[in-house]
């Protein structure tokens, strides 16, 4: 199992780029996959996630060839996937479960969806219970809650789902499924969900139809091949978007980052705690925005954080998690109970892994509570085969008293395969 240890640095200083938005690869694969005609993909993260998703579509018959800058997809239209020759692996990615097994549903061919020990844990029947309602048939382990996921591909009806959770992967699941059904799907959240696959469906030429509270998808209409340009990942930026604030005398600039209305909470989050992140050369790309994020070290303050910034942030919270913990004062986490069902329980693991490094935290059933000291404790820690949280208690590591060493890293390569180089690259000691 491979370990890293951290060492406090004396500033954060650079300009870089994060690794292409995970979301938005994932889905240029798939979207470019089912379209007719070549998609051409820039920017694209060649993370193990996203891997998984490219290497799924080859193995259903869509030719997709990479010089290592450009991703080329031959798309083969709505019906033109074939049935895969064995089961599907998805490696660790809840992206390429959920959303395939919405697409593969309304497939003419039977398909079996699995993935590592941990994707095998996380919960299924929120997009197989909808799909159900659909007209498909999937059997899965635990009554379908769990993976492998085996679809019996077939016709499906639109229907009017109401979402309890405010989830990206359950809505693209049945909106992708929805391409396939007869009449219209609709999905309404509880709060909005990133909408990356709203915009890129859209793009793509599909038949969508966007409002405040979801989104509705009429069936049938072939999409046609685009060039997408996939920004930086926000949730990778927020690592050094969190560095850069926490270690006195830090100045970065991170180029080139997608900042979709959808995924700004981290950035909304860290400026009402006094964060000074600063937004350039706001422009627009393949539909979505992008901007340079300016970061310089700040004092932090605690705050409560809850409703429907959850969503805009939910993958940020441990490193959020980690700027409260540096913080002076008090951070409140509520409505967050979906962190509990991420690729570990991100409220256990974090509260964990900061009491070992000397902090406060209160559990909750929804999130936690966090009393800032200013500094956290040389410590050894597990990531619990969780990226985020791994790269979150390396970036507390900088502005720790002594070294921290981080257990069970390799989960890091699932969405920033350079994040260790490019973080000792900024550091400076």
């Amino acid at each position: 199992m491979e370990s890293y240890t951290v060492r406090p640095a004396t500033g954060v200083k650079g300009e870089i780029s994060v690794p292409g938005d995970k979301s938005i690869s994932h889905r240029s694969i798939m979207f470019g996959s089912l379209a007719r005609g070549t998609t051409t993909v820039r920017g694209f993260l060649r993370g193990e996630d996203n891997m998984a998703t490219l290497n799924a579509f080859r193995s259903m018959g869509v030719e997709i060839a990479d010089d290592g800058e450009i991703l080329t997809i031959v798309g083969r239209g709505l019906h033109g996937l074939r049935e895969p020759g064995d089961v599907i692996d998805c490696g660790n990615s809840g992206t390429s479960i959920r959303l395939l097994t919405g697409l593969l549903s309304g497939q003419r061919f039977f398909s079996v969806l699995t993935g590592d020990q941990y994707l095998r844990k996380r919960p299924m029947k929120r997009v197989v219970g909808p799909l159900g309602e659909m007209g498909a048939v999937i059997h899965g382990r635990d009554g379908g809650e769990k993976a492998p996921l085996a679809i019996v591909g077939g016709a499906l009806s639109g229907i009017n789902y109401r979402s309890p959770v405010a989830s990206a992967q359950v809505k693209s699941a049945i909106l992708l499924a929805g391409l396939y059904a007869d009449g219209v799907t609709t999905v309404t959240e509880p709060h909005r969900s990133r909408d990356h696959s709203e915009r890129m469906l859209a793009h793509f030429g599909a038949d969508i139809r966007v409002t405040d509270t979801g989104a509705g998808i009429a069936g049938g209409r072939e999409m046609q091949g685009q060039e997408i340009v996939v920004p930086g990942d926000i949730s990778s930026a927020a690592f050094f978007l969190v560095a850069g604030l926490i270690v006195p005398g830090s100045e970065i600039l991170i180029k080139g980052v997608g900042v979709n209305p959808t995924r700004t909470g981290i950035i909304d989050i860290l400026i009402a705690m006094g964060g000074d992140i600063r937004l350039q050369n706001q422009r627009t790309l393949s539909g979505e925005p992008v901007a340079d994020l300016l970061v310089r070290s700040s004092s932090l303050k605690g705050i409560t954080i809850g409703g429907d910034l959850v969503p805009r942030a939910i993958d940020e919270f441990p490193v959020v998690a980690v700027a409260a913990a540096l913080a002076e004062g008090v951070t409140t986490i509520s409505d967050a109970r979906e962190l509990r069902v991420k690729e570990t329980d991100r409220i256990a693991a974090t509260a964990a892994n900061l009491r070992a490094a000397g902090v406060s935290v209160t559990e909750t059933d929804d999130g936690m509570i966090v009393t800032g000291r200013g500094v956290l404790d040389s410590c050894a820690v597990d990531s619990r085969g969780d990226h985020r949280i791994a790269m979150a208690m390396l970036v507390g590591g900088l502005a720790a008293a002594g070294p921290i060493t981080v257990s069970d890293t390799g989960c890091i390569a699932t969405s920033f395969p350079r994040f260790l180089p490019l973080l000792e690259e900024v550091a400076r000691r």
